[in-house]
């Protein structure tokens, strides 16, 4: 009780509701991003996320503090977030790409340059075959709500042949004002017998967040 009335607790306070709002908002992405994170997140993504949501939402120079929020913060911050820190995107793909966010339409569009799998992905031993995925959203922090479209890259051989550069779009609202956040990854996958098989529950998977746009 005193701690939520004694002014002496009044940082305390206002601490405890802005920790509150990033955990709020990060539950909001990871929802949002869900059928990816299953297949790459690592299992302190919570606490990782948190800790740079209330990053973006203590960048919020509108709000006094305690009240300071998503809305108003500086959702930026948040690119180049790995959801698995045992296997970066950096750390994994070695070719070039491109994101363009085309608000008037609602376009997201990933290209992805030409390359060589062996030579240009890190290949984790038993793996055959690897998938680039590609995801893109709309977050309504206010409302709590979000629009969410997946694409990917058809399975590729993990050899020596080369692979032509290719553009996966996806689409959100049209107009859209909210924050756009686009993760890009790869997935793991192993032949046997004609069936395609998750590399170790998608311990070596990467994906992060290579794009968000806030207006």
């Amino acid at each position: 009780k005193r701690i939520k009335t004694d002014p002496a607790f009044a940082r305390t306070r206002e601490n405890g509701n802005e920790f509150g709002a990033a955990g709020k908002g990060g539950k909001l992405l990871r929802t949002a991003l869900r059928g990816l994170l299953l297949k790459s997140a690592d299992n302190k993504i919570t606490g990782r996320l948190t800790r740079e949501m209330l990053k973006a939402i203590q960048a919020d120079g509108v709000n006094a503090r305690g009240q300071r929020n998503m809305v108003d913060g500086d959702a930026t911050i948040l690119r180049g977030f790995n959801f698995n820190e045992k296997a970066r995107i950096g750390n994994t793909v070695f070719f070039g790409w491109g994101v363009t966010v085309d608000r008037v339409s609602g376009e997201v569009t990933m290209d992805i340059d030409a390359l060589i799998p062996d030579q240009d992905i890190v290949v984790p031993g038993g793996a055959t075959h690897a998938k680039l995925v590609v995801g893109a959203s709309e977050v309504d922090f206010a409302n709590e709500s979000f629009t969410m479209d997946t694409g990917g890259s058809p399975d590729i051989v993990l050899g020596n042949q080369n692979e032509a550069a290719q553009s996966i779009v996806l689409n959100l609202t049209a107009g859209t004002a909210l924050p756009v956040f686009v993760v890009f990854g790869v997935e793991f996958y192993q032949e046997v017998n004609g069936q395609m098989y998750a590399l170790k529950n998608g311990a070596y998977n990467a994906l992060a967040l290579v794009e968000v746009e806030q207006q």
